[in-house]
Parts: C-alpha cells; structure tokens; sequence
C-alpha cells in the first residue's frame, strides 16, 4: 500500500492540500494540534476556521483577487465551494459566516475516506511526502524542527511590510530618479524619490502623529518591535527629526527642480518580481489602512497614488521561500517537502488557499510517480508560486495576489491600450485565463 501523505496545519492551505491529494487518489494524514493545543487566534477546533475579517476579497469581474478565485474553482476548489455555501451579504466581496464556512470544510475533509485526521502537535518531519501549511502561528516546537529542515537557523517571526504603490500614479514631475551621491550597484539610478520641502515634511509628520495604530487581535500582534525595524509612526514619536536622519534622509540627493538637498526624501524603490510597482522604502507601520491611504497621499509625488498594498507590522511566522522553493513549492534540496500557506510568505485567505491547492496537486503527483508541475506564469495561481519562488530572498516579504504580480503586457498592447486601466486589465485576465484552461486540460489526462 502507498504510503500517505503527510499535511501539517488545518487552517486554510492544509485541508485544501489534503483534499487535491485526495481527489487524485492519494492517502492523506492531515494533522491539526487544535482543540488538544490552541492558539491565542483561534477559538474552536475546527478546519479552515478564519481568525480576522470574513472576507475573501473582490468578486468583481476582472480584478487580480476574481482571477485568483476563477482560477481556483475552475480546479474544483474545496474552500471556494464552501464559501460559496456559507455566502452572505457583502456587495462585489466574497463574504462568508465563517462559523458555517469552517463547518462545511470540516465536514467535507472528515467525511473523505482517503483522509485521516489526526488532533495532535507535529513536532517532527514525518517520513515521507510532506506538506507544511502550519500558517502564521506554527507553534515554537515545529518552527524550530522546520528552521532545522531547511538550514535556515531561524524563521521569519516578524512581519514588517512596506506598502506598495502603482508606478502608473507616481507624478513624476515631482518625484526624480537618483541614488544617494550618484552611487548605485547597478551603475544607474536605484530609486525614485519623493522630496519634502520643510512644510510639507511638517505636515506630513503632524498627519502621522495623529493617526490611529490597527488593533491587534491577537496577543502577539503586542510583541515589542525591533530596534531596527521600527513602524515609521514609532520613529516619529522619537523626535521631530528622527525620520529625516532616518528612512527620510535627503542626503546625497539634488532635486533637480530646485538644485537643491530636499528637506527629507521618501524612496521608492522598484520591485524585482513585482512589475510596475515601487515599494515605500522603510515605510513599514502599523496603522490602520485609512489613515495610511490619507497620510501617504500627502508624501509629494504620490497625491494621486493607488496602492497595490498598504504598510503591516504583526507577528507572523514564515520562511524565506525563495531561498528554498520551487515554483512547484517543493524544497529544492528536500524534493519530498512541499509548503503552502502563510508560512511559504503569501498573505491573505485565498493566496493561502491558492498555495495548498497547488501543494495538494503536486504532493499527489510525487506519490504517483509523475512530475510536479508549477502552473503557467501567466497565471494568477502561477505568478504567485513564481513570487514565492524567485522574488529577492534579500528582504523577501510576504504578498497577496495583485496585478503587479502577473507578466506585464507587452509593449504594443500596453500602448494600444494605455489610456483605458480596466482594459489593460481585462487583457491581462484574459491572457490568463487562456493559458490557465490549457494547463487545466493537460493536468486532467495527467
């Protein structure tokens, strides 16, 4: 008999992994340490049990969070099907009773007879195919076992997330491109920059001084900040000019418009992976999002700006995938682990669910012989394991699914379309969807 698979973590990615693995004939071992040992989020027992909003984001046709959901039901998607049963109102979002959503999952998994679900703390590997989805709030023991599987000596225990802006609403008027005293790795101009005259900088910091912090939810959401990795809301509380001789620094920096030093620079920095995007260098905070929205706006240069993602400090734990995975989310030295969920870096319900449902795929695959296959990079479900894969492991953050992630349009279509931004998205979801229907069709003779 073929020995099962194993899947650690019964939140969002561990049954929807156990339940692809199933589909596909594989014997599966799911292990899920609550109700014998809790969390200071959960509250019940329960799989798939959601711990903060009940919102799995945007239905509206043609957004990055709809590919990602059409994608997934399209591969018959356990969560997507049981949130849909436990739908209630909440305008174009997909929003669920998320007493009844965890039930409906809960059922489908223990109702499965090639799934066996164990109430215990992993605190070792299983032998054999492995799936970790243990999420944000792996408990101290498994964190240690896994920061030991995969050499890494520690795991990420902090999240410190910067936002990120659409470079298409950047006003480059105002913002410049230079490196600090001319001087860059890559022999051109790293970073857009956003100068402040000494009013502007004055009210901006009057704006954040008074801006309400997210409450936390979860005990370790009050876990003290790290001396250098401060929210920019603490660094201002420190002193008027702590954030210019801080991540606000203007020096080595002309504006050309003035030909003189700023008062103070924001930096944008442009993503790797992420196309057409800039990250808010240091910007990493704790307010609440609509305030950041309001308070980032003043920053001059961004009055008009769309952010992909707003700024997050919160506890979290997760590796530094793109140092060990590969698309297919398998370990690259140790081809039998598989990682899905938070803990792979992905942000949000359906990025989670996304990932367990690619690891459930390809953890069947390794117990029959067959080849893991990551899906297309076109893909929303392929551009997020591409993330994952390859962003930069140098200060590798977490992501949701956002255009940003998926392949640019080439340089025709982008002019054809460069007036129209729901086109240009529409293309994009369309291009997609295409090459998501033939990677379907050729995993169902698989």
């Amino acid at each position: 008999m073929q020995a099962p698979i194993h899947i650690i973590g019964g939140g969002l990615a561990g049954p929807e992994a156990a339940w692809q693995a199933a589909r596909r004939g594989a014997r599966v071992v799911l292990h899920e340490m609550r109700p014998e040992r809790t969390t200071p989020a959960h509250q019940t027992g329960q799989l798939a049990e959601l711990v903060c909003s009940n919102s799995l984001k945007s239905e509206q046709e043609n957004t990055a969070s709809w590919l990602l959901k059409e994608e997934l039901r399209r591969l018959d998607s356990l969560l997507l099907r049981a949130a849909e049963a436990a739908r209630v109102p909440g305008g174009h979002a997909l929003t669920v009773d998320r007493g009844r959503f965890a039930a409906e999952v809960t059922a489908a998994i223990e109702g499965e007879p090639l799934i066996e679900v164990r109430r215990e703390e992993v605190t070792a590997l299983p032998e054999g195919i492995t799936v970790i989805a243990s999420g944000p709030l792996t408990s101290e023991a498994l964190a240690a076992e896994i920061a030991r599987a995969t050499g890494s000596g520690r795991l990420f225990f902090y999240d410190s997330i910067s936002p990120i802006v659409d470079a298409e609403t950047v006003d480059t008027s105002v913002a410049f491109w230079a490196s600090r005293y001319g001087k860059s790795s890559t022999g051109t101009d790293d970073y857009l920059n956003c100068p402040f005259d000494r009013e502007q900088y004055e009210r901006f910091l009057d704006a954040l001084l008074e801006a309400q912090n997210v409450t936390a939810h979860i005990a370790e959401d009050r876990t003290p900040f790290f001396e250098a990795c401060l929210p920019i809301e603490e660094l201002a509380r420190r002193g008027r000019d702590t954030l210019r001789f801080g991540p606000m620094k203007p020096m080595g920096l002309t504006d050309p418009r003035t030909g003189r030093r700023p008062w103070a620079v924001v930096q944008l920095r442009q993503e790797n992976v992420r196309a057409l995007s800039f990250n808010l260098v240091g910007f990493q905070n704790h307010l609440k999002f609509g305030d950041q929205a309001r308070i980032l706006r003043l920053i001059p240069g961004l009055e008009k700006a769309e952010f992909l993602r707003f700024g997050q400090m919160h506890r979290n734990t997760y590796i530094n995938a793109p140092a060990l995975l590969a698309a297919t989310l398998q370990m690259r030295t140790r081809p039998e682990v598989l990682f899905a969920g938070q803990i792979s870096g992905v942000e949000g319900y359906v990025e989670a669910i996304a990932t367990g449902l690619v690891a459930g795929m390809n953890a069947a695959s390794l117990a029959t012989g067959v080849q893991p296959q990551a899906p297309p990079r076109a893909t929303a479900l392929g551009s997020l394991c591409h993330y994952v894969s390859g962003a930069d492991p140098v200060g590798y953050q977490p992501a949701n699914i956002t255009f940003d992630l998926l392949p640019a349009l080439d340089e025709e279509t982008r002019q054809r379309l460069r007036r129209d931004k729901k086109a240009r998205r529409a293309e994009v979801c369309r291009r997609a969807l295409e090459a998501f229907e033939a990677y379907r069709l050729e995993r169902a003779h698989v």
